[in-house]
């Protein structure tokens, strides 16, 4: 068990991870909150005309989810586990609403709209490598389990 948390907290022992978790923590901070703000643009109404099943509960449960792990990357808390969630909604965002793009339209536009799912999918994945740094609970956390 020592050994899953130790994994779970590690961390790089430097600066590289703040500007990712604050790009990645403010994007889908933001995006959480407009799905419960914006509902028919952001939230269920999207949800819906993309044509999943039950759509109210769908954009409430991923506004959830995006809240929580978001906080969790800002303040550096088991980034890794936080980064997984959001990880599965940039893979089902590219699946369910590109791909079609692709499809239909060619490489070139669904290039274009998939710009910031990729940039976001990337950085996403750099935490999930990398860990949340210095300046975070998880920094913390590992220099203490260091120090037993």
């Amino acid at each position: 068990m020592k050994k899953f948390q130790i994994a779970i907290f590690k961390t790089v022992d430097d600066y590289r991870s703040v500007m990712p978790r604050l790009i990645v923590g403010l994007v889908f901070l933001s995006e959480g909150i407009q799905k419960f703000i914006f509902p028919e643009l952001t939230g269920a109404g999207r949800f819906e005309k993309i044509g999943f099943a039950n759509p109210e509960f769908l954009a409430s449960f991923v506004a959830s989810f995006e809240i929580v792990c978001s906080v969790f990357i800002l303040i550096g808390l088991s980034v890794r586990i936080a980064a997984i969630p959001l990880l599965i909604i940039m893979i089902t965002a590219i699946a369910t609403t590109k791909i079609p793009i692709l499809l239909g339209k060619g490489f070139w536009s669904m290039a274009h709209e998939a710009r910031t799912d990729f940039a976001m999918t990337m950085l996403i994945v750099f935490l999930l490598i990398y860990g949340s740094g210095k300046l975070s609970i998880d920094s913390v956390i590992q220099q203490r389990w260091k120090s037993r």
